[in-house]
């Protein structure tokens, strides 16, 4: 296999958008690091391209992150890329009825688990020689406008708006660019309800259109191959019909 040296983590890589991730950057060259719950949809990830480790983690819990990195670190001995994507949401009920559980569990693993991620991932690449690294945040189109019943979802995802741009200017210093992609309706197992139609702003349900994964994981593959003296600091890659522009 050839490697291009470079170590890239990814979390949330047992599914959809992270898997796609994962696989195109293995592919690519990298040596890859996969993140998420279900150990036997890691597994799946690994034998999809040559080069892939998978650590079983919770990214909401401090002490599995850090084993995570830990396991990297033993590996690899640095990290160059990480991929936050790791996410999750909530029923899509009226806000009141949510509840502090499902409040909880998606700002855990969203917001909390992203910060956990971001802040062993700096650690790394400050002490590494050479020194630095980049930090992908998925923020999904989330981060910038809702969906109705969302509020959960579409709060962690506005916060990484901020955690990103507060982590691209900490970064600075040790040479640690940071930026976010937007994802609306890539084709997904999270996505396949809009095959049959989804909730609208006023009411009605509709089928949106969506795009194939692998466009999201090169678009990926672009942000993580620029110098580190460049930076995407967002993108938005969205089915070029599903309705976010204008009113619908």
């Amino acid at each position: 296999m050839q490697t291009n040296g470079k170590v890239a983590v990814v979390t949330g890589a047992g599914s959809g958008i992270g898997r796609a991730a994962a696989v195109r950057l293995a592919i690519a060259g990298y040596k890859v690091v996969i993140a998420g719950r279900r150990a036997e949809e890691l597994e799946k990830t690994t034998a999809m391209a040559p080069g892939i480790l998978a650590v079983p983690t919770d990214v909401s819990d401090p002490d599995a992150v850090k084993n995570l990195f830990a396991k990297t670190k033993e590996a690899h001995g640095r990290v160059d890329v990480l991929f936050n994507n790791a996410g999750m949401g909530a029923p899509g009920v009226p806000m009141e009825e949510v509840t502090f559980a499902q409040w909880s569990a998606v700002v855990g693993v969203n917001l909390t688990g992203a910060f956990l991620c971001a802040q062993e991932a700096m650690r790394m690449m400050k002490e590494q020689t050479p020194q630095g690294g980049r930090i992908i945040n998925n923020g999904s189109i989330s981060a910038q406008t809702p969906r109705p019943n969302s509020a959960p979802y579409t709060a962690t995802k506005h916060a990484i708006t901020g955690l990103t741009k507060s982590i691209s200017l900490d970064g600075r210093p040790w040479n640690i660019a940071c930026g976010q992609i937007d994802i609306g309706n890539a084709a997904t197992e999270m996505t396949e309800r809009m095959q049959q139609g989804v909730p609208q702003a006023n009411g009605t349900m509709m089928v949106e259109p969506r795009m194939d994964v692998q466009h999201v994981a090169d678009a990926i593959l672009q942000m993580a191959n620029l110098p580190l003296e460049t930076n995407i600091l967002t993108m938005t890659i969205m089915a070029t019909k599903m309705p976010l522009s204008g009113r619908g």
